[in-house]
């Protein structure tokens, strides 16, 4: 079966921590801290494959993480990066995440690598912490932490035009006279269970096309494949509806056109400001003497609403050509722009919110505050200067540490370490 959606759960590499040792050499007298930083975690990365045209791939692994960065080690040796972890998808791919909904990543360029999340930076070593008055640091860098996340991977085929219709209306054999598509072609009672593509060519200029298949009605509610194949047509810039004109099924043309309208509106009502053209199919089948009748009527419901009727065969290619070179005309008059989900979701800010800083009492007085925001406060904040101490002090006050910090029992007195930074506590 034809997989376009799939849920997986995604995990950055974690840094390696850095390393606690001391130079012990005999000839190197009160040798100090020689501790090596970890190495960078591995970063997690989509890639557009061509060579890829479904999500089967993750149907049976859900699980994906990159390689955790490794230990610092003794005489300053750095841990060795986490290798990246590289996830292939097809041309098209939507990344959201799961909880929200939100758009990560539109996959929709060829060759085109995103990373989604970033591998944890590694700790520092021993080596960087001595100071006059702490010359034999026994602590070392926590590597920071791997980054998660559960995302939905949804599949969008990239195509110009939408062929839309319901069953035995004639989409496969249309797209095959038309495309170098090769459809399976049958009297089916039931839809086509993957979107076929195909490229229709006109003297050198063209357009890629897409059979959407699935449509029924309350596709838009889920029912039949609905979900899984109405995405298809988000990217398309012309739809084209295709109706069984000699009614061969006992289905009105008119009706049929109404209901799939809806259901895209119900899906999703941008949708329906893209431009529309009827193909009246199988007027092969008609009595000569219905044929006018039956069209004028197509006609005179749609074209009031700026929605072009065109009689054709997909069997015989009567009246093919006239209605594919009004398609292209049609597009040669719209943006060129592709249809590309904007990104909504920042995996690093979500990291950042929900870990501001962490609070621990390493042992009688001394405690120790550290997180990415206390790293980066450090980073900017020149601690030497009376303002700039002042604004730091603000900042713990502000921000709930120093609230922490006597909840775990501080005292005057007591030592407060961040990052390599040592502070007595008064109040």
């Amino acid at each position: 079966m034809f997989a376009d959606r799939a849920e997986i759960y995604i995990r950055s590499g974690k840094g390696g921590d850095g390393h606690v040792s001391f130079r012990r050499e005999m000839y190197v007298p009160a040798g100090g801290p020689d501790g090596g930083d970890g190495g960078k975690g591995g970063n997690l990365i989509f890639e557009v494959d061509l060579g890829l045209n479904t999500l089967s791939d993750f149907r049976y692994k859900r699980k994906y993480s990159a390689e955790d960065g490794e230990e610092g080690g003794k005489k300053r040796c750095y841990g060795k990066n986490g290798a990246d972890l590289i996830l292939k998808v097809p041309l098209g791919t939507v990344i959201r995440e799961k909880e929200s909904g939100k758009v990560i990543a539109d996959m929709s360029e060829p060759g085109k690598q995103e990373v989604i999340l970033k591998g944890g930076k590694g700790g520092k070593g021993n080596q960087h912490y001595a100071t006059p008055t702490m010359q034999v640091p026994k602590y070392a860098q926590p590597g920071q932490k791997a980054q998660e996340l559960d995302v939905i991977l949804e599949l969008k085929v990239i195509a110009d035009v939408g062929l839309v219709g319901f069953t035995n209306v004639g989409k496969s054999t249309l797209l095959s006279r038309v495309t170098n598509a090769k459809p399976k072609i049958a009297n089916y009672h039931f839809t086509t269970l993957s979107p076929n593509l195909g490229v229709v060519d006109l003297n050198g200029g063209g357009f890629v096309i897409a059979d959407i298949p699935g449509l029924i009605e309350g596709a838009s509610e889920g029912l039949g494949l609905g979900h899984e194949f109405l995405r298809h047509i988000e990217r398309t810039k012309v739809i084209v509806h295709l109706v069984d004109a000699a009614s061969t099924e006992g289905r009105d043309p008119i009706d049929d056109i109404n209901k799939i309208n809806a259901e895209l509106t119900a899906y999703n009502p941008e949708i329906m400001k893209r431009p529309q053209v009827i193909a009246a199919n199988k007027i092969d089948v008609l009595y000569e003497e219905d044929e006018p009748q039956v069209i004028q009527k197509l006609k005179d419901t749609f074209e009031p609403q700026g929605i072009p009727v065109f009689p054709i065969s997909a069997v015989s290619g009567k009246g093919v050509k006239e209605l594919l070179y009004h398609v292209k005309e049609m597009l040669d008059h719209l943006d060129q722009t592709p249809v590309v989900f904007e990104r909504e979701f920042f995996p690093e800010d979500m990291a950042n919110s929900n870990e501001p800083y962490t609070v621990w009492k390493e042992e009688e007085h001394l405690f120790v505050v550290e997180g990415p925001r206390i790293e980066r406060m450090l980073g900017y904040t020149n601690l030497d200067s009376e303002k700039g101490f002042e604004f730091f002090q603000k900042f713990l006050k502000e921000n709930g540490i120093l609230e922490e910090l006597e909840a775990l029992g501080i005292e005057e007195g007591d030592t407060v370490r961040m990052y390599g930074l040592q502070f007595d506590y008064y109040k």
